[in-house]
């Protein structure tokens, strides 16, 4: 908590005993049931297991982060970090501060102090409810359960998830435990108290060193803590059935929000500021769906298409225009959809609109076609990209003597990216960019693989001032985005239901409109 949080004098704790005593008199009994074992649990469980066989006989720490201040006494909302969600099964606003500890097994009677392979004990560190007779329950506005409702109890998180619950004023002693025996890795990023702490404890561990020994050190530990995190990462390339029908209730989600925003278009057009109206229709379904946005949504109208990531959405949106819509809902567990869909806001594209359209619809259809089981994940974008040169050389945009060829040339063309600037895909899961500390290798020259889930979206961004572009083509952005489930025999678009082509999109909207005049 925060000095200001503090000291704040309209946050007093009370003040004598008589009003404490007061204060903890006179309520129910809580309820005796505990939390029932969660859906995620057995395979939150299983991805531990290969955590744990990836780095035995260490002690793994994966904090969950804390509350951040949005302004003064006034937190945002919280949000575990990603790798301790997908360790524990926790989602939506769970458990601020914990933190999440495979702590090794040791050895049973019979087996060598150095034996390996005898697992890891996850133990979840976190602020159980607090009795009412304490400072917390009525006093502190930003645990308390007067202020933020009641916590669950250790008997709780251990019933909803099948691990071993403690209270994080344990965590302390605990992880700096023979410390100069075992090794401890943390992910740093999650909680920077947290990382810090571990770092005291490993040098303190290390007793008196060379300053250039200390220095190689704390590298040699930072590059631990880079692998585990790495590792985290990767482990979500591949879903598991959990986690791919939690992804197709997050397209569920989004399309719902898209046929509202749809529905609301010829308010947002009356009301001005109407890229603000389309934010909130969408984020007021997101929310009632699931948790909430993804990501920020982009509600781009006319010219704003054509900058990639418009998260102002401080526009107007008139008839005429193109709506670039990239939103997706984040379901309870943190899945996260990601769909694109450009809409005509009159209703109908024009001609020039269906034009640029058409060839963004064209350059899907191909990445889409490229998403296969042995197909490298760049294969994805080498396919959509090549119909995009093709109809930019067609339409004569290409600088002169430069054919489809000569643009895709790596090292002396790429003239198409001036109005394809983005890569068409990207994994997806609990993060919208979902395991992002790969390599190279591990990612972008890597075969795709069943349960593998990307998105497919090419584009075509025109910029009103772009003279090199016909005037008719000029302040329109194109994007189509999709979510792809790589299968055993190819893939499936988990947002199918959602219409993509010029034509069906027009159907889509017409349909829509007519059900709610």
């Amino acid at each position: 908590m925060s000095e200001e949080q503090k000291t704040s004098p309209s946050r007093k704790p009370p003040t004598t005993d008589e009003f404490r005593a007061f204060v903890a008199s006179g309520w129910a009994p809580r309820s005796t049931e505990v939390t029932p074992r969660s859906e995620a649990a057995d395979h939150a469980a299983r991805r531990r297991d290969a955590l744990s066989a990836a780095f035995p006989g260490e002690r793994l720490v994966v904090p969950a982060g804390g509350l951040k201040v949005r302004s003064n006494d006034c937190d945002y909302v919280f949000r575990p970090h990603s790798a301790f969600a997908h360790l524990t099964g926790l989602g939506s606003d769970r458990e601020p501060d914990a933190v999440l500890v495979l702590e090794p097994r040791r050895p049973t009677d019979g087996e060598s102090d150095g034996a390996e392979g005898t697992g890891h004990e996850a133990v979840l560190y976190f602020r159980p409810l607090a009795d009412r007779d304490t400072e917390e329950f009525f006093g502190d506005s930003r645990y308390g359960e007067f202020w933020v409702g009641a916590r669950p109890t250790l008997a709780d998180i251990e019933s909803e998830l099948g691990l071993t619950a403690r209270h994080i004023d344990e965590f302390g002693e605990a992880v700096g435990k023979d410390a100069g025996d075992v090794t401890i890795r943390v992910v740093r990023d999650a909680d920077a108290e947290i990382a810090a702490g571990v770092d005291k404890a490993r040098a303190a561990a290390a007793g008196t060193q060379e300053a250039a020994e200390a220095e190689t050190r704390v590298d040699r530990q930072r590059e631990a803590d880079e692998q585990l995190a790495a590792f985290l990462s990767t482990l979500r390339f591949v879903k598991d059935e959990w986690e791919v029908e939690q992804m197709r209730d997050a397209v569920d989600g989004t399309h719902k929000g898209f046929d509202a925003v749809i529905a609301d278009l010829p308010e947002a057009v009356r009301r001005g500021r109407g890229e603000r109206w389309v934010e909130g229709v969408f984020g007021l379904h997101a929310r009632h769906h699931g948790n909430g946005v993804g990501y920020d949504s982009i509600c781009a109208s006319g010219d704003h298409a054509n900058t990639l990531h418009w998260i102002k959405n401080t526009g107007d949106i008139k008839d005429g225009d193109l709506l670039l819509l990239d939103a997706g809902v984040e379901v309870d567990s943190l899945f996260t959809a990601d769909i694109t869909r450009t809409l005509p806001v009159s209703g109908t594209f024009t001609d020039a609109q269906r034009r640029i359209y058409d060839a963004v619809y064209a350059a899907q259809e191909a990445g889409i076609a490229a998403c296969k089981p042995g197909n490298k994940f760049s294969d994805v974008h080498a396919a959509a990209i090549r119909v995009i040169a093709e109809h930019l050389h067609e339409w004569g945009l290409l600088p002169e003597g430069v054919d489809v060829e000569g643009t895709l040339d790596a090292d002396h063309g790429q003239y198409h990216r001036r109005w394809m600037v983005h890569g068409t895909s990207h994994h997806l899961g609990i993060d919208v960019h979902d395991c992002a500390l790969a390599t190279r290798e591990q990612y972008s020259d890597a075969e795709l693989e069943p349960g593998m889930i990307i998105t497919v979206e090419p584009g075509l961004y025109f910029k009103a001032d772009d003279e090199l572009v016909p005037v008719e083509l000029r302040g329109n952005g194109v994007r189509i985005e999709d979510d792809v489930l790589i299968t055993e025999d190819g893939c499936e678009n988990l947002s199918a239901a959602m219409p993509r082509s010029s034509s069906e999109v027009e159907q889509w909207i017409a349909g829509i409109w007519a059900a709610r005049a």
